[in-house]
This record gives structure tokens, C-alpha cells and sequence, in this order.
């Protein structure tokens, strides 16, 4: 795994990058006032929408979002994601669920495995017995989010989890660099080293780019 970790604006390394080489995997901040230690997460919306589609212009990206933001971004894109899975889970908050869209690029649900679902059906069991390891990936991941409690918790308010990381890489073309241009704690970094994909991380923040660096490169 060839990794590159950046500290800086994103916006300022963009075009320095090999468009035909690189897949964005980013989980970029929402735009919903969240207390984040250095970006103010509170623009105004038709400038938050074109910061997003500068970042991602011209790259084939995958990005994760409230589903009413992900059309947001489509209809102004012009552009409408080949494909979105959802992603579920349980909260105290009414959103219970995020999309993710994957523009200009068709992952591959054959790539990543599951388990099958009725065990003690007789087909279930004869593919069992042939060796097979599961059914293809799913477009509906029930993953918890990273709570306050939970192992793999750092100090970024608002952290992905790794499970969700990794079923995203884990279906994208493999000739691919993957770059997370609002690398947050590092997470899509983590998921590139366990699944030894090349990586280039971008962070705006001090803090956050330390956290990221030490998770990814394992100081």
C-alpha cells in the first residue's frame, strides 16, 4: 500500500491530481452546523453544493450523504449517481439512514460477500457445501454508527465507521487510487491499509490530520 497524507485545503490539491487515476471515497461534512474544531460547517447552501462539486469534478467519486443533500447535489451536478445504497442504522436523531452515491463509476456487489440469509434452505446448504462463502453484497447495509462507547471511537465528532469503509472500497475497481479529500479521523485511510489499496488522505484540520496520521500508519 502506497499512502500520502496531506495537511492542507483540499481545494488547493485537487487539480495537481491524476483525474484518471484516482476514485474519490469521501464522507465530506454536511453542511449542518456540526461543531467541528476548525471548519465552520454552516455555508450557505448554493456555496456548499458548488464546494462539493469543484472537489469532485472530473474524478469518477463516491459520496456519502443524507439522501436529501445526495439529490441536491445530483440536480446540480447534472449528473445522477449510477448507483446508491443506503446505509441504516439506529439513533437518537430522525435520521436513521444515509445514501451513498457512486458517480461516474459502477461498483462491483460480487466483490465483497455475505453471509446467505436462510441457512437451512436446501439450495443455501448445497452452495455451502460447494464452498461457497455468501451471497454478493447487498445495496442496504445495516452498520452502527461509531458511538461515544464504542472501541474503535476517537476524538472526531464525527467519525465513520470502518465496516461501511470497507464494503465501499471493497466493490470499487482495484486499479484505482483512492483519495479522501475530507479525510476526517482517517477511516477511508484504515480501509485502504486492511485492504491494501493505495491511499491519498487531504485534512484541513491540525488535530484531525494527527488523529488520522497515527490510525492509518499505526504510530
Amino acid at each position: 500500500m502506497n499512502c500520502k497524507l496531506i495537511l492542507g485545503d483540499c481545494k488547493e490539491y485537487m487539480n495537481k491530481l491524476d483525474k484518471n487515476k484516482i476514485i474519490i471515497v469521501t464522507d465530506p461534512p454536511f453542511n449542518i452546523k456540526y461543531k467541528y474544531n476548525t471548519y465552520k460547517d454552516n455555508l450557505p447552501k448554493d456555496e456548499y453544493v458548488e464546494m462539493l462539486i469543484s472537489v469532485l469534478d472530473g474524478f469518477k467519486s463516491v459520496v456519502v450523504l443524507y439522501p436529501e443533500m445526495l439529490h441536491e447535489l445530483s440536480v446540480n451536478k447534472k449528473e445522477a449517481p449510477k448507483k446508491i445504497v443506503s446505509w441504516v442504522y439506529n439513533s437518537n436523531t430522525n435520521k436513521q439512514h444515509r445514501d451513498i452515491g457512486f458517480y461516474n463509476i459502477n461498483p462491483d456487489f460480487r466483490k465483497v460477500r455475505q453471509p446467505y440469509k436462510n441457512q437451512n434452505d436446501k439450495r443455501i446448504k448445497r452452495l455451502l457445501a460447494e464452498g461457497k462463502t455468501g451471497a454478493k453484497l447487498y445495496d442496504w447495509w445495516e452498520v452502527q454508527q461509531v458511538k461515544n462507547v464504542s472501541k474503535e471511537k476517537t476524538e472526531h465528532p464525527c467519525q465513520m465507521p470502518l465496516e461501511v469503509m470497507k464494503k465501499i472500497i471493497g466493490i470499487l475497481p482495484e486499479s484505482y487510487i483512492i483519495c479522501d479529500p475530507f479525510m476526517g479521523s482517517g477511516t477511508t485511510g484504515v480501509a485502504c491499509k486492511e485492504l491494501n489499496r493505495d491511499f491519498i488522505g487531504i485534512e484541513l484540520d491540525e488535530k484531525y490530520f494527527k488523529i488520522a496520521k497515527k490510525r492509518i500508519k499505526g504510530e
